[in-house]
């Protein structure tokens, strides 16, 4: 009957068969839990956490950085367009004033032109009118020679 009594107790208990493992191994559960938590997930969270607040200090800096390189960009290109502007009215200005020049020394070298034109007619006239009254004296002198001739000849 020993034997029964030990076949009846061990029938008796099984998988839910609550004594005293059950508590212990709770206890050792929670014991369990807890130095997983302080050994391992505590500094595992401080990395992630300190990695999640790296980046995110990051990314405000970037972003940042980021609208601080865009204003500079649009300010730039404001300033680009001004140079621009300038440099378009600096190279009209100057091809005005180049303009102004070249008409003037035209307009210098068409009234010297006319200058020597006219001197050179007066020149050319005067030495005409020499010309002429030289011819008219030597017509003078032969028609006085081309008389004396004839009248030598009648004579």
């Amino acid at each position: 009957m020993p034997y029964m009594n030990l076949s009846s107790l061990l029938a008796e208990g099984g998988l839910f068969d609550f004594d005293a493992t059950l508590p212990f191994i709770a206890l050792e559960f929670l014991v369990l839990i807890s130095v997983l938590n302080l050994i391992y997930y505590q500094p595992i969270t401080r990395v992630i956490d300190s990695r999640e607040d790296y980046i995110r200090g990051n990314l405000n800096k970037a972003s940042i950085y980021l609208e601080e390189a865009n204003e500079l960009t649009k300010n730039y290109e404001l300033e680009l367009i001004a140079a621009r502007k300038e440099a378009i009215k600096m190279v009209t200005i100057s091809q005005n004033e180049a303009q102004e020049f070249v008409n003037a020394q035209i307009q210098q070298a068409q009234k010297e032109a006319q200058e020597l034109i006219h001197n050179s007619m007066m020149q050319l006239e005067k030495e005409k009118n020499k010309a002429i009254y030289s011819l008219e004296k030597q017509v003078e002198q032969l028609s006085e020679q081309i008389k004396n001739k004839l009248i030598n000849i009648y004579i």
